[in-house]
């Protein structure tokens, strides 16, 4: 997994760019960038991880149920999290965040789809507003305690004080927990209804509950106790089952194809974030099927060993010419081992088949930008262009657009981009810094100016509200 570094290669707002930097700066392709997190992502210091084709199969799942939440598809973003573990979450508003390890832990796309509709239930309900509402509550007696605790301390009685601070710890806590089940059970219903208005089973999600369950009973040291004290994990599977088994849906299965797409995501995530031995154990050579060749063409790209690397993507090109994320594979494949100006063509191919992916053009452009042609970097500018214009919040394509600028001699058109890059990730300060600089050096009332304009008159006004 590459690591991108925003910052890395400015110098005095300009940017340094030898070849070899260009080269091992490129961070977009599969699983694009571990980015410094903009976002809701940056208050919780989340690692986020970007690729085309796993983010739209989220979508492909998400949007019926939305759909039928009565939430516009539009409005929510959705994020993957740098994390082979088993979790997912919503956050500040319309933000779906799901670990990767959703992916390598469940066993098919009802599992899955489960899971997002669990977490449409939370973001349908408003959870998020009430739980800082519930948490700010549930403060209350634990302030109280501190207070008394400290007084009794400050007294003399430090073992008193000590109990009463914790005593009013508890108390925070029970609450704020009696809450939380409240509105895991209120989701968990929400759920199971948005699956059976899209006419798709709810097993799944019981699957995925009852597995958490009984691992988070194997925990302890003595489950019977655990079952005791937390009967609700017990009751809530319970409750599940029964609303999933009363479901005409019920046995609907998930079809080949979706089951296809599944595999190929989960091959194509395991073989790039576990380690390289689990790979080959879950997908040896022997295995010629399409999932595990996708599977050991990561795992090769990251060994590295080309000629393998090339062989796999290859075949599956083979199979599938029109498939973009195969022809997006292999232009990374070429640019991780140092060899951009081949991995422009594969990417190019990628963006004539689906021109409506600005990941995919990034990374075009990135390609291109690490040839250290003018020619290339020139048709990068204009391939960045077209990226911004779909999605402006993308730091990374920010940043690739100021090392082009500031190759090709255009340093206000660098220090713009800089401005938006720092804007795009909430740094307000220094967006604000780049956006003088730009000012002062484009041609006064055109677009840019304005936009730079813009920036600084933004970035002013939240300066003084902090």
């Amino acid at each position: 997994m590459t690591i991108c570094n925003p910052l890395k290669g400015l110098v005095g707002g300009r940017f340094v760019s030898p070849r070899w930097s260009r080269i091992l700066s490129f961070c977009l392709g599969f699983f694009g960038a571990a980015y410094f997190v903009w976002g809701p992502a940056a208050a919780q210091g989340i690692s986020l991880l970007q690729d085309t084709e796993t983010e739209r199969l989220l979508y492909s799942y998400e949007q019926p149920i939305l759909k039928v939440a009565g939430i516009d598809p539009a409005a929510v973003r959705m994020y993957i999290v740098n994390d082979t573990s088993l979790n997912a979450f919503v956050a500040e508003g319309q933000n779906i965040f799901s670990n990767a390890g959703l992916f390598i832990q469940l066993k098919n796309p009802n599992e899955l789809i489960g899971v997002l509709a669990h977490e449409t239930g939370h973001m349908a309900g408003g959870h998020l507003t009430r739980g800082s509402q519930e948490i700010a509550k549930a403060e209350i007696p634990m302030l109280l305690s501190m207070v008394l605790g400290i007084g009794a301390a400050i007294a003399g009685a430090g073992q008193a004080g000590m109990i009463l601070m914790g005593i009013g710890q508890s108390a925070a806590e029970a609450e704020f927990m009696q809450f939380s089940r409240v509105q895991e059970a209120t989701a968990d219903q929400m759920g199971q209804k948005y699956l059976r208005a899209t006419h798709q089973s709810g097993m799944g999600m019981v699957h995925v509950f009852e597995r958490m369950a009984d691992e988070a009973a194997m925990i302890v040291k003595n489950p019977e106790a655990y079952a005791s004290d937390h009967p609700a994990d017990r009751d809530r599977v319970a409750n599940l089952q029964e609303i999933a088994e009363a479901s005409p849906y019920r046995d609907v299965p998930d079809s080949p194809q979706a089951i296809h797409a599944y595999e190929m995501v989960k091959a194509k995530v395991i073989g790039y974030l576990l380690p390289i031995q689990d790979v080959m154990y879950r997908y040896p050579v022997s295995n010629k099927s399409a999932e595990a060749r996708y599977a050991r063409a990561m795992v090769y790209m990251r060994t590295p060993d080309l000629p393998k690397a090339l062989s796999e993507i290859n075949s599956l090109i083979k199979d599938e010419p029109k498939n973009p994320f195969f022809y997006e594979v292999l232009g990374q494949i070429y640019v991780s081992m140092s060899q951009p100006l081949k991995g422009i063509g594969p990417y190019q191919t990628c963006v004539d088949l689906m021109p409506d992916a600005p990941q995919l053009r990034v990374a075009l452009a990135a390609a291109q930008i690490a040839t250290g042609q003018k020619t290339y970097e020139a048709k990068a500018v204009e391939n960045l262009k077209i990226a911004a214009q779909q999605d402006n919040e993308n730091p990374f394509a920010w940043y690739q657009m100021a090392q082009a600028y500031s190759d090709l001699g255009n340093i206000p058109q660098a220090d713009l981009a800089t401005s938006e890059r720092y804007y795009s990730v909430g740094d307000i300060r220094k967006a604000a810094v780049f956006a003088i600089r730009a000012r002062q050096k484009l041609a006064h009332g055109t677009p840019d100016w304005e936009r730079a304009n813009d920036i600084l008159v933004i970035a002013q006004s939240q300066m003084r509200r902090n």
